[in-house]
């Protein structure tokens, strides 16, 4: 179940809980790419709820899971309790379905909300900027914008850098190293309107992409476009 146009005007967070020995790796990765992976809560190794959230176990809360060995997808589960460790250091990273509600209210469709789908996420071919020992792409999301609005798409979600901000690029997907805009490694194909413009948002399924590459031993995150939903306004993360 994808939470794309649930919890309107809450924001909502990408999860990745990491052993504590690869914590400071994957804080430095966070810190050197910022546009994928802002930071909105660290908590303590063995902790379970966060601040952003505060009668919520982050075990719990996201509507499905995955379980990863060696940089392996190994389970999709909907509780993660089960798979918890007491060294996991979580993380939750900005995104950008927290920024809907904005781009709704600007009179910008939201397409996949609307065929009642999870937004289209792919594999780009930017690398980030290594951290220790992890590396690995880009990953952004994709909605189709009407041409006219594109500038207006553009407008709002800068505005609001702690969930993704402005996009990364709009058109040829070739650009980012997309061949296939109907086939999205993560996500929904989702169904474009004539004068539609296909516009690119750094995704917070990234640290997922450097997981398959890095293969740290153990992790847990959320499901693309399952995400943990907070108690925190999305206008908290506008900024102007």
């Amino acid at each position: 179940m994808t939470t794309a146009g649930q919890a309107p005007g809450q924001a909502q967070a990408n999860l990745i809980a990491i052993p504590r020995d690869w914590a400071y790796d994957f804080l430095l990765f966070t810190h050197r790419n910022p546009k994928p992976c802002p930071v909105l809560d660290v908590l303590d190794a063995g902790e379970t709820v966060s601040a952003l959230k505060q009668d919520a176990d982050v075990r719990t809360h996201a509507p499905r899971y995955r379980i990863w060995e060696n940089g392996e997808l190994k389970a999709e589960p909907e509780n993660a309790t089960d798979y918890w460790r007491d060294d996991l250091v979580t993380f939750l990273i900005g995104c950008s379905f927290t920024f809907e509600t904005a781009l709704t209210n600007a009179g910008v469709p939201l397409r996949h909300v609307d065929q009642g789908k999870n937004v289209s996420m792919y594999v780009t071919d930017i690398q980030c900027r290594p951290a220790g020992r992890l590396h690995g792409p880009m990953v952004v999301s994709m909605r189709w914008i009407p041409e006219s609005l594109v500038d207006m798409a553009h407008k709002v979600t800068a505005l609001m850098p702690s969930v993704h901000g402005a996009p990364v690029g709009a058109g040829d997907p070739r650009m980012l190293g997309i061949e296939d805009i109907d086939a999205p490694d993560f996500g929904d194909a989702v169904e474009h309107e004539p004068g539609d413009v296909p516009v690119f948002w750094a995704c917070g399924v990234t640290p997922q992409a450097v997981l398959m590459k890095s293969r740290p031993p153990f992790a847990i995150t959320h499901a693309p476009g399952q995400m943990f939903v907070t108690d925190m306004p999305d206008f908290a993360y506008r900024v102007g």
